[in-house]
């Protein structure tokens, strides 16, 4: 038996407090689920980051947020 669902959707806004590798967001309904994972190096990184130091943690920080251009979904 096949079952069609078709839906329209509308977010005016959504607020994700945290999301780890292994986090899933569902919106709507899903007939089937792959898993994915993309890591990204965006900064092209070597090593391992330094130590904290307490100047840096007390610095302020831009509110502009950070993007990362992640790879488009495939079918």
């Amino acid at each position: 038996m096949n079952i069609y669902v078709q839906q329209s959707i509308q977010i005016r806004m959504i607020k994700i407090g945290s999301m780890t590798n292994s986090s899933v967001l569902q919106i709507g309904t899903l007939g089937s689920s792959r898993s994915i994972a993309n890591l990204y190096n965006t900064g092209g990184f070597t090593e391992p980051a330094p130590e904290l130091s307490q100047n840096i943690l007390n610095k302020q920080y831009s509110t502009m947020p950070i993007l990362v251009p992640l790879q488009p979904p495939t079918a």
